[in-house]
């Protein structure tokens, strides 16, 4: 299965960091968030690993060039200077991705969720991650039903974690080149019941502000303390 890093957003809440710098290349524990990521991926057997591009891309693909450092394979889909939104994204992706499911992270969390479990992950059209609430979202996304069906109209509602397996018919009525957000595609198919969920209760965090990251920072540095 491949993998893709959703790494083209503006990261605005993170500015004045940002504005010389793409988020994923932010420090945390001593390493650019995305290598986290990569690490992480290659170690749970993902080798051929696809990034996008928008902001700032080409500092991303000149740190990271072909991975062969992390032990992976990777190939860039450049979006322009303002990227496509996630689902956006995604579809312009989709030639180097394939026509069999494959596995998409958010390029700004961090988390210890197992993503060797999703490797061989059978799907309809999604299967996504979610997690508890954090403060800054604490009404949720979506909520979950028996057996580990993802359902928009739930009295308890999680948060999507930005981790996801999809099958490449979900983005058909994407127009090519369009920017498009993944909500609505998501409960589109949530509607036909065509998405699988489970829910992660370990270590989550969306690196979403300065304030966020330097926690992070914290988590790494405490984590590698003897």
């Amino acid at each position: 299965m491949k993998a893709m890093i959703l790494a083209a957003g503006r990261g605005e809440r993170m500015r004045p960091l940002t504005d010389s710098k793409p988020k994923p290349l932010l420090l945390a524990g001593g390493q650019p968030i995305i290598v986290h990521t990569l690490k992480q991926l290659r170690l749970a057997g993902f080798e051929e690993i696809v990034i996008n591009l928008a902001h700032l891309g080409e500092q991303i693909s000149r740190y990271l060039g072909d991975g062969r450092q992390w032990g992976v394979t990777i190939r860039y889909s450049n979006e322009g200077d303002h990227g496509l939104e996630t689902a956006g994204g995604i579809a312009h992706a989709l030639p180097l991705l394939g026509e069999k499911p494959f596995l998409v992270i958010n390029g700004d969390i961090a988390t210890d969720f197992p993503l060797a479990s999703l490797k061989n992950r059978i799907i309809d059209q999604a299967h996504l991650v979610l997690v508890d609430n954090p403060e800054h979202h604490p009404q949720g996304d979506f909520g979950l039903d028996a057996p580990q069906s993802v359902v928009d109209d739930s009295a308890i509602k999680f948060t999507f974690s930005g981790i996801g397996v999809y099958h490449p018919s979900l983005f058909n009525t994407v127009t090519p080149g369009t920017s498009q957000k993944l909500a609505p595609l998501l409960r589109q198919a949530l509607a036909a019941r065509r998405v699988s969920g489970e829910k992660y209760s370990g270590f989550w965090l969306d690196i979403g502000t300065p304030q966020r990251l330097q926690e992070l920072d914290h988590h790494y540095l405490k984590r590698n303390t003897p």
